[in-house]
């Protein structure tokens, strides 16, 4: 276990054993902090229970402060028969907890589930031409300013890297590293190395200067228009 969520994590699960009892049923941590690189940013994590009522959530308000203190982000807590029966509404998001989590207590619940590849690809659809459709009209709303347009692509490379992953994912790809699944993403989807080593520079803070983001644009947008046509198109 690593030590930077170690404490804070078994400070949390003393809480929600405190609150559930025997209806807790599993904890892991997600995001950034299970990969390693946290830093100072919350920790997120999931927790299954059970059943969960107005009283348990009064019992959690009480204790939530606490967590915030020992730098917990609020948890995620579900009924566990709720998140088995919702990873058809939220393929991505259970789909990148999959990929990259650490578990820490109780049963590990992304052991064992499968997510539909027809319901990420949905999914991977939405999320390209929502960010697509973004892309284009915050561009027109720059209406030519470096400034504005630099910060555009900078803002969208962290949606784009994500896409890239889910698009690995698609075709059976599960690596928890993050810059590997985002290359092997790009790669699955055809893109030049040369747009996912920009993307990945993005994603990274200060990785490229206001300048190179603003001039990157019209290749970033032309990257994103050919993964919604991969998207559209692929079928397992």
């Amino acid at each position: 276990m690593s030590s930077s969520w170690q404490g804070p994590t078994e400070y949390l699960v003393a809480d929600l054993r405190t609150v559930f009892a025997e209806r807790l049923r599993s904890v892991c941590v997600y995001g950034p902090h299970a990969e390693g690189h946290g830093g100072s940013a919350p920790i997120s994590c999931l927790v299954l229970v059970a059943s969960i009522d107005a009283v348990d959530l009064d019992a959690c308000g009480r204790a939530v402060h606490s967590w915030h203190r020992q730098g917990i982000a609020t948890p995620l807590i579900l009924p566990e028969q709720e998140f088995d029966r919702s990873l058809d509404a939220f393929p991505l998001e259970y789909a990148e907890m999959q990929r990259a989590h650490a578990h820490v207590y109780g049963r590990n619940p992304f052991a064992t589930i499968a997510i539909a590849p027809e319901d990420l690809r949905r999914a991977c659809e939405t999320q390209v031409k929502s960010l697509l459709l973004h892309l284009r009209e915050e561009y027109i709303e720059a209406a030519g300013r470096p400034a504005a347009v630099a910060d555009l692509v900078q803002a969208s490379a962290p949606a784009c890297a994500a896409l890239l992953r889910n698009v690995a994912r698609l075709h059976g790809v599960t690596s928890s590293n993050r810059i590997d699944a985002t290359r092997e993403g790009a790669h699955r989807a055809g893109l030049p190395d040369g747009i996912v080593s920009d993307v990945l520079a993005l994603d990274q803070p200060s990785g490229v200067t206001s300048t190179d983001a603003a001039r990157l644009f019209p290749e970033f947008l032309a990257a994103v228009e050919h993964m919604a046509r991969f998207v559209d198109r692929w079928r397992a």
